[in-house]
């Protein structure tokens, strides 16, 4: 009881001092001085007369929502004379792998950028800023060469990684033994079966209605839909994130999804965020990254070869290398295993005072990035409102999918949720694809790795989408992508190769 009460104790304090340097704080500030005007404010009554103010005018449910927006991304809290490093990651086999692989990608970066003599960051010419800026809104049109950049790595190499992980405390003859655990992923980590499953996503049982089902052409509206919509307007007249987040566990009505999203991830384009896009933009505009190629490349191999996201290729590389030069991303690394990787001013090597973090963001984009933000271009029109979406999804969700982490959402729990269920529910299956030299992860991993972006109809992803936003969870990824072969079970049974195993969950 006394620990509950420590550990929430902790959590206020580093809530109201996360609060206390955000735009939220400085406008509660001025609305309470403004309201000690108000002739109905006095001062025997001070304190409850300004909370009375704040419930009225509406400030009460913004601070209410904000709040809860950082409950959602605050990590559980560890013991106070803990290390910082244990709030990134609690195992230091996990952290030693993770930093590991971090010298690895840096390693292809630098080698990269010495092969091609291409500097990390150089300030553009006024000519070229000039030229750039023109075509913003159509940097598709451009074609540079970009065949001798590659992607820093792909999903496939990040893969690797984790099939090599091992916990060091386990002898070679324990680690099969981990619940006779036959996938690549060997290591005991905790994840949940199908009951705890059910428990969690008590939602998305039979007997409740969900979108993208329920309101299909064979059912009445009036069973489901109608009455969905219409507590979906209540919820948005409300102005309230969690009840929000409860709504779309359900799925959210198309008209509704990109005011609901706003409203989950606390995001309200205030004057202040779009100016801070414009300062990114011009960030772009005067300095060139060698990122900015890497990200070129990624949209020209990815979302502009997609059916559904090829018309947003100019969106994407706005958002993109905007996101590249925000230092506020740097913030997530607190709760991230990862750490962002520095570069040294010229001649400066290995001196701390001279180091930067590069990119800005602390993020590498690798083969497939693009795909993060692509989906998000059906629901926001506006590039900054549509950026400030996605940089929140991405310090939420996102990251968790390319770092390796304990975590339940994390990568690694996900392929050993994916492959416990398939051992689990459908052995025949699992020992056949494993027999055929198929294992299972090899086919879902990059469906998990890039939240099924690209894999899905658009329709159907964003449904998805709102499971993840409704349940503050990715462990639904690795229940659909098992789900996935349950479904094409009998085809799978018939299959003799990877390659054959590969295309036959296409058409489910």
């Amino acid at each position: 009881m006394l620990q509950e009460e420590s550990d929430l104790s902790l959590i206020i304090a580093q809530i109201v001092q996360k609060l206390k340097g955000s735009n939220l704080y400085a406008q509660l500030e001025r609305q309470a001085w403004a309201c000690l005007q108000r002739p109905e404010i006095r001062l025997e009554s001070l304190k409850e007369d300004i909370k009375e103010f704040f419930k009225i005018s509406g400030w009460e449910k913004k601070l209410q929502n904000a709040v809860y927006s950082e409950l959602n991304v605050f990590p559980l809290p560890s013991h106070p004379s803990a290390p910082p490093e244990h709030l990134k990651e609690p195992l230091v086999y996990m952290r030693k792998a993770q930093g590991s692989w971090e010298k690895r990608i840096l390693k292809s970066l630098n080698s990269m950028c010495t092969e091609l003599s291409i500097p990390l960051a150089r300030k553009r010419p006024v000519g070229e800023q000039k030229e750039l800026l023109n075509k913003w809104n159509e940097m598709g049109t451009d074609e540079p060469d970009l065949s001798l950049f590659r992607p820093v790595y792909a999903p496939k190499d990040f893969l690797e990684v984790l099939i090599n992980l091992r916990n060091p405390n386990y002898e070679n003859g324990d680690s099969l033994s981990f619940r006779t655990h036959l996938g690549l992923i060997q290591v005991p980590l905790k994840v949940k079966d199908i009951p705890e499953l059910k428990e969690c996503f008590v939602e998305l049982g039979l007997n409740t209605g969900q979108l993208g089902i329920d309101d299909s052409t064979q059912v009445p509206p009036e069973l489901f839909e109608n009455e969905h919509v219409r507590i979906g307007q209540k919820v948005l007249a409300q102005q309230d994130s969690a009840a929000a987040q409860q709504y779309v566990r359900q799925g959210s009505p198309t008209a509704l999804r990109a005011e609901l999203w706003a409203l989950i991830l606390n995001i309200s384009s205030q004057p202040e965020d779009i100016l801070y896009y414009e300062q990114l933009k011009t960030n772009v505009i005067q300095h060139d990254l060698l990122v900015d190629s890497l990200i070129y490349k990624d949209v020209k191999l990815t979302a502009s070869n997609d059916d559904y996201y090829f018309v947003f290729e100019d969106y994407l590389y706005q958002v993109l290398l905007c996101f590249s030069r925000d230092t506020s991303v740097l913030g997530h690394f607190a709760y991230n295993s990862a750490s962002p990787p520095k570069s040294y001013i010229r001649g400066k090597l290995g001196l701390e005072e001279y180091a930067v973090f590069y990119p800005p963001n602390g993020v590498i984009p690798f083969h497939g990035f693009s795909m993060y933000v692509a989906p998000l271009c059906f629901l926001y029109h506006e590039p900054y409102k549509l950026y400030q979406i996605f940089r929140e999804m991405y310090v939420r969700f996102f990251f968790r999918l390319h770092s390796i982490s304990s975590h339940p959402s994390g990568i690694v729990s996900l392929c050993l949720l994916f492959e416990t269920l398939l051992q689990t529910y459908l052995p025949q299956l699992f020992y056949h694809l494993r027999e055929i030299g198929a294992q299972p992860l090899r086919i879902s991993f990059k469906w998990m790795v890039r939240a099924f972006s690209g894999y899905l109809a658009t329709d159907q992803l964003l449904l998805l989408w709102d499971r993840i936003l409704g349940y503050n969870s990715l462990e639904i990824l690795a229940v659909l992508a098992a789900a996935v072969f349950a479904f094409r079970a009998v085809n799978l049974m018939e299959v003799t190769s990877l390659a054959a195993a590969e295309t036959a969950p296409r058409h489910c």
